[in-house]
């Protein structure tokens, strides 16, 4: 005889819109910086600067690059739901400190950062909700 499972589909849909958040917060890190460029250009004094322009702006594709290579090994060693969890405190940690310090250095920092958290979250999202 075989046994039957009843699926909690309100459960399941909550649990893949959470992790569909990943990709909303993908494209949302990249309309946010392209927005405040102009802002953070002006309080750094980057303005005359192609190069430092630059770098600001893509300083999380680098942080991107590193969260993707390195997602697919912590997810092989902690599952899933670990790395995303990480990836979303690592968000939170990203939010708190491109706003709260006053370097430039500082910013970049925390710009890698999120982009690592963006690289993690892209590449395990759809995993963890297929």
């Amino acid at each position: 005889m075989e046994k039957q499972y009843k699926f909690n589909y309100n459960y399941i849909w909550l649990v893949s819109l959470i992790a569909a958040m990943g990709g909303l917060l993908f494209g949302y890190d990249w309309v946010v910086i392209g927005g405040a460029k102009p802002f953070y250009e002006m309080y750094f004094g980057i303005f005359d600067s192609a190069l430092l322009q630059g770098v600001a702006m893509s300083s999380a594709l680098l942080g991107c690059l590193l969260g993707a290579a390195l997602s697919g090994r912590f997810t092989d060693k902690y599952g899933r739901k670990i790395p995303l969890l990480f990836a979303g405190f690592l968000f939170i940690v990203t939010s708190i400190g491109t706003g709260l310090f006053n370097s430039f250095a500082a910013f970049m920092t925390f710009r890698i950062i999120g982009g690592i958290a963006i690289g993690i979250a892209s590449n395990i999202s759809p995993v963890y909700i297929a």
